[in-house]
């Protein structure tokens, strides 16, 4: 039987970059790094699409700019605690039913060559 979430529409935003003073050391928040984020929504798009409506979906460039706010905002030490606020921030919007959201920290202070760091997590709405 299919999941009925694998029947949404998925939106996504990917490479949403901002510049934030997230970490848990005294230079990371000193000194700020680049973060880059990734949101998956799914939502049901049907009534939308049918009457051009974007009243009836996310309106995607105001989403984009509430989770940059978002995350230049009120550091914190941990991108898992970063990425449970761009979950809340996406779940503000009544038409999403799923968010996953990736943290990238390509900066992070790791003493090894690395390509990137990043936490994904998935969160639904509340009914």
């Amino acid at each position: 039987m299919t999941d009925p979430i694998d029947r949404l529409d998925l939106l996504t935003l990917t490479g949403l970059e901002v510049f934030a003073h997230h970490g848990v050391f005294d230079f990371e928040r000193r000194q700020g790094q680049r973060f880059v984020i990734d949101v998956a929504l799914r939502l049901d798009t049907q009534g939308a699409a049918a009457g051009d409506d974007l009243a009836q979906t996310v309106h995607y460039g105001e989403l984009a700019e509430e989770i940059v706010a978002a995350v230049a905002s009120d550091p914190v030490d941990l991108i898992e605690t970063l990425a449970e606020r761009v979950a809340g921030v996406v779940l503000t919007h009544p038409p999403v039913a799923v968010v996953t959201v990736v943290v990238h920290k390509p900066d992070a202070p790791i003493t090894v060559p690395f390509a990137d760091v990043s936490i994904t997590i998935t969160r639904t709405a509340s009914v």
